[in-house]
């Protein structure tokens, strides 16, 4: 098998953690492309935590930038957002329910698109098929 591609998991930690915990435990599942390396910080936007996220990045594959009802609103996974992007990181939006209405985070570009999670999606995204 090919080895696994370690993922960042962005996510809004007041509204979506539920979502982050499902998605983290899929990475258990004996077909998983992906190993579960880190995530967002729940720490107030002060001090130094763009830069522990910057080092957590150092070591992943992937980001995957879960969006709910209140992501546009998440100042923190915007910042990560950004923090990818300035590293280059591969990275894709998905959406965390399939019956609410999921929105992007500010920093995300008008061209990113917010994909449906199923787990077969999430495997072809996480290889890279977007």
């Amino acid at each position: 098998m090919a080895t696994k591609k370690r993922v960042f998991i962005s996510f809004d930690y007041d509204n979506d953690e539920g979502a982050k915990t499902m998605l983290a435990g899929q990475a258990k599942l004996p077909d998983s492309p992906f190993d579960f390396k880190d995530a967002s910080i729940k720490e107030h936007l002060t001090g130094d935590w763009k830069e522990k996220v910057k080092r957590r990045m150092d070591n992943i594959d992937v980001v995957v930038v879960l969006c709910g009802e209140k992501t546009h609103t998440a100042a923190g996974v915007s910042a990560e957002l950004d923090i990818a992007k300035e590293k280059n990181k591969d990275y894709f939006l998905l959406a965390a329910y399939s019956d609410k209405t999921c929105t992007k985070p500010k920093s995300a570009l008008s061209t990113d698109k917010v994909y449906k999670w199923t787990w077969d999606n999430l495997k072809a995204l996480i290889g890279g098929g977007r």
